[in-house]
């Protein structure tokens, strides 16, 4: 089996983020849109026809159903495993609509979670990422696939463009790699949490005059 990643941009997922408001009065954000697509070569050369793709869909909301929650991460590591302390949200959702699978999840109030719905707030347009396994023949035809989760990544400013990302120079620019650690320390205090949100979008700001 070969592990399976696909990147598809803002504009290609179609993502659309919404904050919605319970009964309670908290304001949860939702991301929704194209998680994996069929009967199209991407840019790994790879096709997923659309049998394969409604039989992995329908395992993940079986998953669902079952109560076992599908958690994805902030950006993707190369490997299938689900690390718990980056995640950032929760697939509530999948179904199929023509030859795509959509999705919808849940930004969860975890340190990564935080990074991305601040991201999103400060008008960051981010993209998905479909994680999962299967085999790949000589044309690039994808067979026995599986669906382990979809992770939310940087979107590129040009479909044949790679810069560096915001987020990885939030991660990676200076002092930016202490954002996580610091997201973690304050996790259970909402009053540092609210600072810290704006203390990120301070850093976001210096990022694009830096940038322009």
């Amino acid at each position: 089996m070969t592990v399976l990643i696909e990147k598809y941009t803002h504009n290609q997922a179609n993502v659309k983020s919404r904050i919605v408001e319970n009964e309670s009065g908290e304001k949860n954000m939702f991301m929704e849109g194209i998680f994996v697509q069929g009967n199209v070569k991407n840019a790994n050369q790879r096709m997923y026809p659309v049998n394969e793709i409604q039989k992995a869909v329908e395992s993940v909301q079986q998953r669902i159903k079952e109560g076992f929650p599908v958690l994805g991460e902030c950006d993707h590591p190369p490997e299938l495993t689900v690390n718990v302390d980056r995640v950032s949200h929760i697939i509530e959702n999948m179904w199929m609509d023509g030859a795509d699978g959509f999705g919808k999840l849940k930004i969860v109030p975890t340190p990564m979670g935080n990074i991305i719905r601040t991201l999103i707030e400060s008008g960051a347009t981010l993209g998905v990422s479909s994680r999962g396994s299967g085999e790949v023949d000589n044309s690039g035809k994808v067979s026995n696939y599986e669906i382990i989760t979809v992770d939310i990544v940087a979107q590129p400013s040009a479909p044949d463009a790679y810069p560096d990302p915001l987020y990885e120079q939030i991660m990676n620019g200076h002092r930016g790699n202490i954002l996580l650690d610091v997201a973690t320390a304050v996790k259970d205090d909402s009053i540092a949490n609210q600072y810290l949100q704006k203390e990120v979008l301070k850093f976001i700001e210096k990022l694009n005059i830096r940038r322009s």
